[in-house]
């Protein structure tokens, strides 16, 4: 059994959005079209309440893109996005969003960010998303959505290290690149842990 993960096809990732992802907005048909080959679909939300850790804004005199140092490793400080409720945190309206099953949402602890679809960056806290997998016997996982350098990545490295198969469609991501050749990076780390990588 297999099933589909469209990972944060949300506005505030896409072109407008407070933490647009270049491109975002092409991963939209490739999800739309692939819906189709799948018998179960789910999808992820970045679900955060204000003034989470993970924002610029919560640390005064620190900015979008700077690294903080923590007692857990380094924090990716970036602008408030996703906020619970907010129209940024919704779905893009040119998703189809029909053949969605399951909405598993992530980063709704305040102190602590969550790239993965799994758990959060300290993994002590599950969306429920691998138990849903199981419960349905799905043993494989299609990925696509944003960002291909960030929750793509954790998505993946965490579901292939829980023996789950993994194939990230290369069509159907795209990176934030804060760093020219991330996303191609990640996309290596993926394969090199065992995922497919297919186009």
């Amino acid at each position: 059994m297999r099933a589909l993960l469209l990972v944060d096809i949300q506005r505030d990732f896409l072109p407008g959005g407070a933490l647009a992802v270049r491109d975002g907005c092409a991963v939209i048909s490739v999800a739309n079209r692939l819906m189709g080959d799948f018998e179960w679909v789910a999808a992820t939300q970045d679900w955060h309440p204000p003034g989470h850790f993970s924002f610029a804004s919560s640390h005064p005199g620190r900015h979008p893109g700077e690294i903080l140092a923590t007692e857990e490793g380094p924090q990716t400080l970036w602008p408030d996005h996703c906020l619970q409720g907010s129209p940024g945190a919704s779905f893009d309206a040119r998703l189809d969003q029909g053949p969605i099953h399951a909405i598993f949402r992530k980063g709704t602890d305040p102190q602590v960010d969550s790239y993965s679809a799994f758990f959060d960056q300290h993994r002590q806290r599950s969306t429920g998303l691998e138990g849903w997998l199981r419960g349905l016997g799905i043993r494989q996982i299609h990925l696509v959505g944003l960002a291909t350098d960030y929750c793509i990545l954790y998505t993946a490295l965490d579901a292939l290290s829980l023996g789950l198969e993994v194939v990230v469609h290369r069509d159907g991501v795209r990176a934030v690149d804060a760093a020219a050749g991330d996303g191609e990076a990640a996309l290596g780390r993926i394969a090199e842990a065992g995922g497919t990588i297919t186009s």
